[in-house]
């Protein structure tokens, strides 16, 4: 069984509104809350908050065991869980294994500081304008993303001030990301059709 475990990846994917994703084996994760709760947000990566280390325990208890995940999440969720700080990241069961393997004897004690991180990060998150944020990744003014919507602009307004996007605005905004990453992906093989027709 191992060895076919040793051919899967843990991937992460957070959406350009924050919504978070890991799957193993093309697989979601599962949280574990049952047997392991330290987060009531789901997962979180690039710092050592409890939502790290529910990623980091959940990982660890896909290869191996509760016992094992639960001595080793601490030190997982600084070696590895807090360096991965980009939106989309992958790691191999194989470096999880050795990773394990190298840290077997090495066990520190119980959670010493995760619970301190947590605190400023939910801070910083409120500081966060979610429509600036999403205005300024795509570009666009908060009028252009009304247009984009087909919303009143006041609309828009109303959850800037509000600092939040309702669900179905959400995904017409991923939707609208994806279209257009998608037609910058047709326009450069059309430019690309045309250099090799003029050469």
């Amino acid at each position: 069984m191992a060895v076919s475990m040793n051919n899967h990846v843990f991937k992460g994917h957070k959406t350009l509104l924050g919504s978070k994703y890991v799957t193993y084996g093309e697989v979601e994760l599962p949280l574990r809350y049952d047997i392991f709760s330290k987060s009531s947000d789901g997962f979180d990566w690039g710092h050592n908050g409890p939502a790290s280390m529910q990623l980091a325990f959940s990982m660890l208890y896909q290869l191996s065991n509760k016992e094992t995940a639960s001595k080793h999440a601490v030190k997982f969720t600084k070696d590895v869980v807090k360096k991965l700080n980009s939106r989309d990241w992958i790691v191999s069961a194989i470096d999880v294994i050795e990773w394990l393997g190298a840290n077997e004897e090495k066990v520190e004690d119980k959670e010493p500081e995760l619970t301190l991180v947590s605190t400023p990060r939910k801070k910083s998150k409120k500081k966060t304008n979610v429509v600036k944020s999403v205005c300024s990744e795509l570009g666009i003014t908060q009028k252009h993303l009304a247009q984009i919507l087909e919303v009143p602009e006041g609309t828009v307004s109303s959850w800037a001030v509000k600092n939040e996007i309702p669900r179905l605005g959400k995904k017409a905004i991923e939707f609208y990301t994806v279209s257009t990453k998608n037609q910058k992906i047709v326009d450069s093989y059309k430019d690309f059709i045309h250099l090799l027709q003029a050469s």
